[in-house]
């Protein structure tokens, strides 16, 4: 009676060995990031049925939080890749000589404006991810706001105290809106026209948040009127019944990509590079569809809702090399004038 027993015990211990045996085999890959938390489940899912014998380690925050995280980390990096994290941010690290260059199998599929322009590449972009305006319909009824359509509306004293943005310093979305209004307006070593029109909408803004999303929440929940953020969160509070409207101010539209790099001195290069090429693979940039207007390769994301059809004619100009030699100098002037307003960091 005890020879099964003890047979099934033998069998039970060979098979969690087996199991501890198979997970010590798995190549653990630490991916720093700053997409949206509720999209990482669905791009790990779909890459590890492709890959199983890799295991993703995330490390999540605001963009600009994760550049700072990497630019410390220098001369001890930690990650080994660095996946949806904007494009002028890649720029700055491979201006710090801090990515490994590799063409991955799909780069031929992806737009020239959307890859750094170096063979093999520093990095590629995943998708677009661009301006829009949150604008709660109902509480703007009850306070009689009417409803922008430009960015200059929102410097009108109407808007005063109604208006939330991201931190450009913390936030990519905030960033871009920065660098997008120093484009359309003029910069001039902060005494151009992109300068003065961020002092007059100081003046109505709430609160700078150090999160690209959280204005488009704050709005759809009310607690303010205009939220300045971006379009996937834009359209997902929308799609939750937020009663909100999106607005894409008529001057333009500040944007960046979400890119993806190796990290330089990675000790997991094989399996970093299979990430890579899985992530500008048409199976991924699909998935980013379901969430951007505009992927890397064309014709791939199918047309969102709420988004206008030549949303992508909208974008201003943007240089990411421009960005990233200018962003100290950006940052520095933007906090001398209005970080008094920041939310507190947790």
């Amino acid at each position: 009676m005890r020879t099964p027993r003890l047979l099934t015990r033998i069998l039970a211990a060979a098979a969690l060995f087996a199991a501890g045996a198979a997970l010590a085999q798995k190549t653990q890959l630490l991916v720093y990031t700053a997409l949206e938390t509720d999209q990482l489940k669905a791009y790990q899912e779909a890459f590890n049925k492709v890959h199983p014998d890799i295991e993703v380690k995330w490390v999540r925050d605001s963009t600009g939080v994760i550049t700072a995280k990497l630019l410390a980390e220098k001369a001890n990096p930690q990650a080994d890749v660095v996946m949806g994290v904007a494009a002028s941010s890649l720029a700055l690290l491979d201006k710090n000589g801090m990515l490994e260059p590799y063409r991955p199998l799909n780069l031929d599929a992806i737009m020239s404006q959307y890859r750094d322009k170096k063979n093999p590449p520093a990095w590629f972009g995943m998708d677009v991810w661009g301006a829009t305006v949150c604008f709660n319909t109902v509480e703007a009824k009850k306070r009689n706001i009417p409803k922008p359509e430009t960015w200059k509306d929102l410097a009108k004293p109407v808007y005063k105290g109604q208006v939330v943005m991201p931190n450009p310093a913390s936030s990519g979305t905030g960033f871009f809106d920065v660098t997008a209004w120093l484009t359309l307006f003029g910069d001039d070593n902060g005494k151009g026209g992109g300068w003065k029109y961020m002092d007059a909408l100081h003046e109505n803004i709430a609160q700078y948040t150090h999160s690209g999303s959280r204005p488009c929440n704050m709005a759809a929940s009310g607690e303010y009127v205009v939220g300045i953020s971006f379009e996937y969160r834009a359209n997902a509070n929308k799609a939750r019944g937020a009663p909100i409207d999106l607005v894409f101010p008529k001057e333009g539209l500040g944007w960046d990509l979400e890119a993806f790099a190796i990290h330089k001195g990675t000790k997991k290069l094989d399996a970093a590079k299979k990430l890579a090429d899985w992530a500008s693979s048409k199976d991924a940039m699909r998935l980013y569809g379901k969430n951007f207007a505009i992927t890397a390769q064309p014709g791939v994301a199918d047309p969102l809702p709420n988004i206008p059809k030549d949303y992508e004619q909208r974008l201003v100009k943007m240089d990411f090399t421009w960005a990233a030699d200018n962003r100290e100098r950006i940052l520095t002037e933007w906090n001398k004038r209005y970080s008094a307003k920041s939310e507190p960091r947790k």
